[in-house]
């Protein structure tokens, strides 16, 4: 059952907030927008950790490396450590060493940061040229984007390599007037140009980066929250993975649409996504329900 962000703290959803014993943060759009940290986010994190509740950092956008992350955090006054991140990067270096074993050379289009992570990892990057042919091809969100390794990219996807995509993401969200095209649109855009889709896309809604959250802290899916401003990644990736999603109001989604698609799930057996668990306006107000939850 999805409970309206204005609505009281039911017997039902009290019981669920005090089972939580993690909160899984997306970054963008969750503890704060483009570079600007809300105001509460310190606060909140900091109130959970005195309610003993931890938390990590979960993120779909793998422009940055790890430690990149992690220095923008820290100059945020967020003080984390790698324990506490988990990208599409990362998941996408364990699926291809999982899944390709032999596959070193990499086509990748992506942002150097994300680049250095997968050379960290042991991987080689390959040129822009014909002749320089990759054991598969990665597509990310790349903000330094060139036409030519776009046109490269979707070549090699033409000739049937295996081809991993990190997110489903069609936009980034941003507090500038422009729209940020990501990895899910450029996906559509090589698509159109070849007919070949990923043979997997990686990140939310996809539920390794929770599956592995859970493995890591010796968890049960219902006392881990995803928390974050999107139901197609980061609320969906709660349903896939049997935790709690809750929906932030504070990026990309408007309340109007999380109510289409509760209505959808009323009149629809098999709807494209499923409602979140819970909907409130940012995390302030998802740590004070956690607060009063834990009263009793």
């Amino acid at each position: 059952m999805t409970e309206n962000h204005n609505k009281n703290l039911t017997p039902e959803l009290k019981a669920r907030l005090r089972r939580l014993k993690h909160l899984a943060l997306d970054m963008d759009g969750t503890i704060y927008l483009g570079s600007n940290l809300f105001p509460f986010t310190i606060d909140f994190l900091d109130s959970m950790k005195n309610a003993g509740i931890g938390y990590s950092f979960l993120t779909n956008n793998p422009t940055k490396s790890v430690s990149d992350y992690l220095a923008k955090l820290a100059g945020m006054g967020i003080h984390a450590d790698e324990g506490n991140m988990y990208t599409t990067s990362l998941a996408a270096i364990d699926f291809i060493k999982r899944t390709y074993p032999e596959a070193k050379r990499l086509f990748m289009l992506g942002t150097p940061s994300m680049i250095s992570q997968f050379e960290k990892a042991g991987f080689e990057s390959c040129a822009d040229d014909p002749n320089d042919r990759p054991d598969a091809l990665v597509v990310a969100f790349d903000t330094t984007l060139v036409y030519s390794r776009l046109c490269r990219a979707a070549w090699w996807a033409s000739q049937g390599i295996p081809y991993v995509a990190t997110n489903p993401d069609r936009v980034c969200p941003t507090d500038q007037p422009v729209v940020l095209v990501d990895c899910g649109s450029l996906q559509k855009c090589i698509e159109h140009a070849t007919g070949r889709k990923p043979d997997i896309v990686l990140g939310k809604p996809d539920p390794t980066m929770l599956d592995g959250i859970r493995l890591r802290h010796g968890l049960d899916p219902s006392e881990i929250a995803m928390i974050g401003d999107r139901i197609y990644t980061d609320t969906a990736m709660a349903h896939n993975a049997g935790a709690f999603g809750v929906l932030v109001l504070s990026g990309e989604t408007l309340l109007e649409t999380a109510e289409k698609v509760a209505a959808d799930v009323a009149v629809n057996p098999d709807p494209e996504f499923f409602p979140p668990d819970l909907i409130v306006r940012d995390i302030k107000e998802l740590g004070e329900l956690i607060l009063e939850a834990h009263k009793d």
